[in-house]
C-alpha cells in the first residue's frame, strides 16, 4: 500500500526547483497552519540544558486538560507531534480489519497498514476506526454514532476552529483516543507538540512506547503559556473566520466554488487543480492539490500582510 512518500502539503523545496526562486520566496498556501502563530514566550535556559522534568510536563498535561475541558476520568498525553502517535496508535490492539472513510489525512492508513492491519472504507465488522475530525480536506464533521470498532481514533487536529464540535465526550468511552495537533491553529508546527486524550489504559501503553523526556523542554513550556491565552485563542478563531469567508469572496469570481474544509483551510471545486496551481507558483504561491481528484484545489490562509499577493495572482 505504501510505495515510498506519501503525499502532504509544504514542500517547498520541491517547488522552487520545479517554478523557480528560493524558498525564503514563496507563499506557502498548501497547509492548513495558522499564518499567524502565537507569539513565543520567553524560555529559561534550563529548558533548552536540561533534560524535561515531570513538574513541566504536568503543567502542560494540566494546562491542556483545562482548554480542552477534558474529563477527569480521562487521561491527557503530550507527544512529539500527533503524527508520533499516529505512527505508535495502530501496535496498542491485535491488527485487524480498521475502517477509514476517505479521502482522508494518508498517515493513519499508512500506519495502521504497516502494522498489519487492513484498511477498508467499510465500518461493518471493523476491529477499529479512525475518524478525522473534521476531515482533511473535506472538512466533514463525524457524530458519536459514527465511531466503530474496540479501538477508535478521533483526530481533531483541525477542531481547535470550531470547538464546538468536539467530540470530548467520547475520551470517557473505553478504547478512545482523541488526537489534538498544537502546530496547527497556534502555527507553531516545528515546535512538534500533539496530544492524546482517552482511555487511561491505552494512554498508558503509549507513554511505555514513546519512552521518558519524549518532548522537548521549550516545546513544554511554549505549549503550557499558549494553552492557558484564551483571550489568543478567541481573537484568532474570529480573525481565521473572517479571512477564510474572504478567501472563499476572492476566489469565486474565478470559478472556484467552495466544496468544504474549515476555518484554516478551504477546498474548491474548479475546472482544472493543475492549471490553478501553476498560475498561482507564477506568483510564487503554493497551493495543495490532489493525486485522486483533479478538480480539488485546497489553500491555507495568507498572513495579514500577505493578501495584496495573493490577491494580485487571483486577478
Amino acid at each position: 500500500m505504501d510505495n515510498g512518500k506519501r503525499d502532504h502539503g509544504g514542500g517547498l523545496d520541491a517547488a522552487a526547483a520545479r517554478h523557480g526562486g528560493q524558498r525564503r520566496d514563496w507563499l506557502d498556501l498548501s497547509t492548513g497552519i495558522n499564518p499567524v502563530p502565537y507569539p513565543l514566550p520567553q524560555i529559561g535556559m534550563d529548558a533548552w540544558t536540561a533534560l524535561p522534568d515531570e513538574a513541566a510536563l504536568s503543567e502542560l498535561e494540566a494546562a491542556a486538560r483545562f482548554f480542552w475541558q477534558v474529563p477527569d476520568d480521562a487521561a491527557v498525553m503530550a507527544v512529539p507531534g500527533a503524527s508520533a502517535a499516529i505512527v505508535h496508535i495502530p501496535h496498542l490492539a491485535p491488527a485487524g480489519t480498521v475502517h477509514i472513510p476517505g479521502p482522508t489525512y494518508n498517515e493513519h492508513a499508512a500506519s495502521f497498514a504497516q502494522a498489519g492491519w487492513r484498511v477498508t472504507d467499510e465500518a461493518s465488522g471493523a476491529a477499529a476506526s479512525v475518524h478525522v475530525h473534521p476531515n482533511n480536506p473535506t472538512g466533514q464533521l463525524w457524530r458519536a454514532p459514527d465511531l466503530t470498532g474496540s479501538l477508535r481514533v478521533i483526530d481533531e487536529s483541525f477542531c481547535d476552529v470550531t470547538p464546538d464540535q468536539t467530540l470530548m465526550d467520547q475520551s470517557l468511552v473505553p478504547g478512545t483516543l482523541i488526537l489534538k495537533s498544537f502546530g496547527k491553529f497556534w502555527g507553531l508546527a516545528g515546535v512538534r507538540l500533539g496530544f492524546v486524550i482517552g482511555d487511561p489504559a491505552l494512554v498508558n501503553q503509549l507513554r511505555a512506547m514513546l519512552g521518558p523526556w519524549c518532548v522537548a523542554g521549550p516545546a513544554l513550556a511554549i505549549g503550557a503559556d499558549a494553552l492557558r491565552a484564551e483571550r489568543w485563542a478567541e481573537e484568532t478563531r474570529n480573525r481565521l473566520h473572517k479571512d477564510a469567508l474572504r478567501l472563499d469572496a476572492l476566489v469565486a469570481p474565478k470559478g472556484a466554488k467552495l466544496l468544504g474544509g474549515t476555518d484554516l483551510f478551504r477546498l474548491y471545486d474548479v475546472e482544472n487543480a493543475a492549471d490553478w496551481q501553476n498560475m498561482l507558483a507564477k506568483h510564487m504561491i503554493w497551493s495543495r492539490v490532489f493525486p485522486y481528484n483533479s478538480r480539488w484545489l485546497r489553500l491555507g490562509l495568507p498572513a495579514p500582510d500577505q493578501w495584496p499577493r495573493i490577491e494580485k495572482a487571483i486577478s
